[in-house]
């Protein structure tokens, strides 16, 4: 299941750029630089860990392509009624879904990239084809809800990165034309399929394209932590979304903040507080000075308690070390509450790591993105895996300058001379 790693760490810690070119230095440089300390942890095989569900996705465009909606339809409704998710949260319905929809987004995403690779009419044919599918399963919420899904990211493939000074009229037009189909086709749905969390969590995707005044976005964003309370990923969106640059305020993220903390502490413990900052403040700076930094903290012990597999070591390591530090050196106030979070990657590794996960490091410099496209999952790992073993070198870099070796174990860390 897993390849040994043995990394060296020198005096002043240098990683190669290229992960092949890592693994195969290290015990030649051991044999030159035998009075330093070895670092040894088990890297975890690349397939395991399968974070942006590939396959799964996969299974999905498989299943559209060959017009197989029914059964697509009833495997989404099965892995939505039992919460299924991937390895790193992802609800399984979701994945399917985007998977039956991604042929289309992708071509009008590589259309706006290059307009003169597609004829207008390509850019509509798509999605034309989804609403005639969605005419046949005319009574099937989950079809229905596709077709949503589709609608809301050609709204953002319309929008892009511009801002709204410099957004064409064009481009702004279809954007709100996008999101106002999706509005028009989501009521079905939640009137379909009251307890569906990809339904409540769809809602809450279209509230980008709703800018009204007194949206209620933490009152959808507790139905849908309500109906589906032992995913992490809601709340982080919910955090996210209240923060001023959205629909909130700084008071408001506070407030709802802790109220999740008190809704769901038999599942998390503090760990509603948690996970409600956790990318809010890795994205805004007054957020996190205004952090209840040991609340915050406690909220990690507790996700720890309740999820100790190393998935989760890994991430809440990564972040610690490296995502919540991105932003370093422009906040004073937040700074301060940045170096105590770093901190905690402290205890979070020398007392429960006893792997590495290259992609959730490599997830953690994007401040875990989900919109990052990843063309080579080998290189993008590669990068994780350099910024973990020097994350973790400077971490034990007194044991290591003095010789000893530091091994992580099944059963824990393990110090030895060299």
């Amino acid at each position: 299941m897993f390849r040994f790693f043995r990394a060296h760490q020198a005096q002043t810690p240098s990683y190669p750029a290229q992960l092949a070119s890592e693994l195969s230095a290290h015990d030649s440089a051991a044999a030159s630089l035998a009075d330093q300390g070895q670092l040894n942890i088990p890297l975890a095989e690349l397939r395991a860990e399968d974070l942006v569900g590939r396959e799964i996705i996969e299974q999905g465009r498989d299943l559209a392509r060959q017009d197989r909606w029914a059964e697509l339809s009833k495997r989404m409704r099965d892995a939505d009624e039992a919460r299924d998710k991937s390895p790193d949260g992802t609800p399984v319905a979701d994945l399917l879904a985007f998977g039956a929809r991604s042929d289309v987004v992708l071509a009008v995403e590589h259309a706006l990239s290059d307009t003169t690779a597609l004829s207008e009419y390509d850019l509509l044919g798509g999605i034309s084809e989804l609403e005639d599918e969605m005419r046949e399963h005319s009574d099937d919420p989950m079809i229905t809800l596709i077709v949503a899904l589709a609608h809301i990211d050609l709204a953002w493939a319309w929008r892009g990165t511009a801002n709204d000074a410099t957004l064409p009229p064009l481009h702004r037009s279809r954007c709100a034309a996008h999101f106002d189909r999706a509005a028009a086709l989501l009521p079905s749905c939640r009137e379909s399929a009251p307890d569906s969390p990809i339904v409540a969590a769809a809602s809450c995707a279209l509230l980008a394209g709703q800018r009204k005044i007194n949206l209620r976005v933490a009152d959808e964003y507790e139905r849908l932590i309500t109906l589906d309370p032992h995913n992490q990923r809601h709340m982080r969106a919910m955090g996210t979304h209240l923060l001023p640059q959205w629909f909130g305020s700084y008071e408001e993220l506070e407030v709802q903040a802790l109220r999740n903390a008190a809704r769901t502490h038999e599942i998390w413990g503090a760990g509603g507080y948690t996970w409600v900052q956790f990318d809010a403040i890795a994205l805004d700076d007054e957020a996190c000075a205004r952090l209840d930094v040991e609340y915050f903290l406690e909220g990690l012990h507790d996700i720890l308690k309740r999820r100790p597999d190393q998935q989760t070591v890994n991430m809440l390591a990564a972040y610690c070390a490296i995502t919540i530090q991105s932003r370093m050196g422009l906040n004073e106030e937040a700074d301060l509450v940045r170096t105590q979070i770093q901190e905690a990657a402290n205890w979070l590794i020398r007392d429960h790591m006893t792997e590495l996960h290259p992609l959730i490091w490599a997830h953690a410099a994007s401040g875990f993105n989900n919109s990052v496209r990843i063309n080579s999952p080998e290189r993008f790992a590669a990068r994780g895996h350099r910024d973990a073993l020097r994350a973790i070198g400077d971490l034990f870099r007194e044991e290591l300058r003095s010789g000893t070796d530091v091994t992580f174990t099944p059963a824990g860390l393990r110090l030895s001379e060299h």
